[in-house]
């Protein structure tokens, strides 16, 4: 007999309010959405805010928690908005200030929390501060609110030391005085257009400061903090002895990055989300070289949660996602801090893609490879991590199953790395693609009209993944999300609670228990071979991203999937 996934009704004891219950950051499911790619009110192409307050609905009713926005205040969009000119105000591109308050108020008439984006390392070079900065020339105060520093060799020629942009070439750009002389240098980690802040300066702590409590009287309910573990150099800024960019991404200790000094600003950070009614929280976008290393950003007096980049990185493969499962539990239970899961964001192939290639490419996967293999793991690494203990982080579109882009024309990318040279390979572009909502040709539902624009073009066969080509197909992506999501806010052994027991499954087969202590117990099963696996049937059928096979009082697994089953 086949099993086929259970009803994706959402189950008569699921909490009214989930999103508002105390401690909601340890088991929230966090929706990521990348407003530019998201929905688009007026027509333009891009997605906006008004885009996104009309499919809060369809949020709510996919059963996440709280929606995490990515950038959009003003900028002049040199780094796709991570290159902040007004902290306080929104781009025109994206909507007003009054649209940024109604989707806030709306969200939490519907039982979500709004999480936005902040970008504390740096801000764009036409900030009001750097323009004075360079305007005033040397002698300007304001260089000391940055990393201005004078050049070396002859003149002043080289730059102060061999420090590189993570997006490719020197982290250093001269300045021209304002008589026209050549000047100083100032630091940029990232793009050019982008000055990394000098957190030394007590005028720089004090505005953002001002800064968190302008969007916490807002209403929003957190932060998720860009580049977390950027903010503080090593005293003297000495030279990084290495030209591998990898390294700058968090995989080994570096002057730029993850520096003692960085705890102390979010102590000072805590204490204001502290004054806050309805636990407000942060969120640490910092890439370390180990758990453990990452753990320091959620200490109790510190933030609530860490990207857990270990587990995105993680290939499909049995023991190396047993390792990172463990090590992240592990690293993160002596400060108290809950566990996050995520498989895809805005700067990485996303996992339908990264899993349809073979294991050890990394994050960036500049092909398409086996279509039906990587929606297949997709699915099942999707069951396995909604089933973990903590908090789990869902990058828009990863719901409908969608896959990279990786045939956009080069005329038509956009990505601000792209256009530079060593770095990040300028790819990102394909994650980025809008997502299709209805409809049979682009936009597919992005934009109000039928054949109208969208800053990136969507690919022919995406109909059939649209949310309302999959809404009521039990054998969907979409719905196996819905169902996952409800089952995960229903039953009381999942969840932000660290209640793992592993289970002896076979090679190349995961499979734990999570149980309350009136014996209410869920089983999940992850076969990672390619080949059916036969286990002994533990309970009652929850979920299955394919269809199983019942024999006898054994359940056979297909290849690359993953089951969830209840007892108690």
């Amino acid at each position: 007999m086949t099993q086929h996934l259970a009803t994706t009704d959402r189950p008569a004891d699921a909490p009214a309010d989930a999103a508002r219950r105390a401690g909601w950051w340890r088991d929230a499911v966090i929706y990521q959405v990348y407003p530019r790619s998201f929905a688009d009110a007026n027509g333009d192409g891009m997605g906006d805010l008004p885009g996104i307050r009309s499919r809060l609905p369809y949020l709510r009713d996919l059963g996440v928690d709280a929606v995490w926005l990515s950038p959009f205040y003003a900028s002049p969009q040199a780094d796709a908005g991570y290159d902040v000119a007004d902290y306080r105000a929104v781009d025109p591109m994206f909507g007003t200030l009054a649209d940024a308050d109604h989707l806030v108020a709306d969200a939490h008439g519907l039982g979500l929390r709004i999480i936005v984006d902040l970008v504390p390392n740096h801000s764009s070079d036409r900030h009001e501060w750097f323009q004075r900065a360079l305007r005033e020339g040397p002698a300007s105060p304001l260089r000391e609110r940055y990393h201005f520093r004078p050049g070396q060799g002859a003149g002043g020629d080289e730059p102060p030391n061999d420090w590189e942009s993570v997006f490719g070439g020197p982290a250093w750009t001269r300045t021209e005085n304002p008589d026209g002389t050549p000047g100083d240098w100032y630091l940029h980690l990232f793009a050019p257009e982008q000055p990394d802040f000098n957190w030394e300066h007590p005028a720089v702590r004090e505005e953002f400061h001002a800064v968190l409590r302008f969007w916490l009287d807002r209403g929003v309910d957190g932060f998720r903090i860009d580049v977390a573990h950027g903010l503080v150099k090593a005293a003297g800024l000495p030279d990084l002895g290495t030209h591998d960019p990898l390294k700058l991404l968090g995989t080994g200790a570096t002057p730029c990055f993850d520096q003692d000094g960085v705890h102390e600003i979010y102590r000072e950070w805590r204490k204001i989300l502290d004054e806050y009614p309805g636990e407000r929280i942060g969120v640490a976008e910092a890439w370390t070289p180990t758990a453990r290393r990452t753990a320091n950003y959620v200490r109790p007096d510190e933030l609530h949660q860490a990207f857990n980049f270990q587990y995105l990185a993680s290939s499909w493969q049995a023991g190396a996602l047993r390792q990172v499962i463990d090590e992240s539990l592990e690293a993160m239970r002596p400060v108290g801090a809950p566990t996050t899961w995520v498989l895809s964001n805005h700067d990485v192939t996303r996992h339908a893609t990264r899993f349809a290639n073979e294991p050890g490419l990394g994050t960036q996967i500049r092909t398409a490879g086996d279509r039906e293999l990587g929606l297949r793991r997709a699915r099942a690494a999707s069951l396995l991590m909604l089933a973990l203990p903590g908090s789990a982080y869902v990058y828009q579109g990863e719901e409908l199953g969608l896959p990279d882009v990786t045939d956009l024309p080069d005329e038509v990318r956009q990505d601000p790395s792209y256009f530079r040279a060593e770095g990040q390979d300028g790819f990102r572009d394909g994650c980025r693609v809008p997502i299709p909502w209805s409809g049979t040709e682009a936009p597919y539902g992005f934009g109000p009209a039928a054949g109208g624009p969208s800053w990136l073009p969507q690919p022919a066969e995406w109909a059939h993944l649209s949310v309302e080509a999959q809404t009521g197909d039990p054998a969907s992506t979409l719905e196996l999300y819905r169902a996952a999501l409800a089952y995960r806010r229903a039953h009381p052994a999942l969840g932000g609670a660290d209640n793992l027991t592993w289970l002896d499954a076979g090679e190349g087969v995961l499979s734990f228990e999570r149980s309350t202590d009136d014996g209410r117990t869920l089983r999940c099963t992850a076969n990672i071979t390619d080949r059916p696996v036969t286990v002994p049937t533990p309970g009652e059928l929850a979920l299955a991203s394919e269809p199983l096979t019942q024999d006898g009082d054994h359940t056979v697994l297909p290849a690359d999937t993953t089951a969830w089953w209840t007892t108690g």
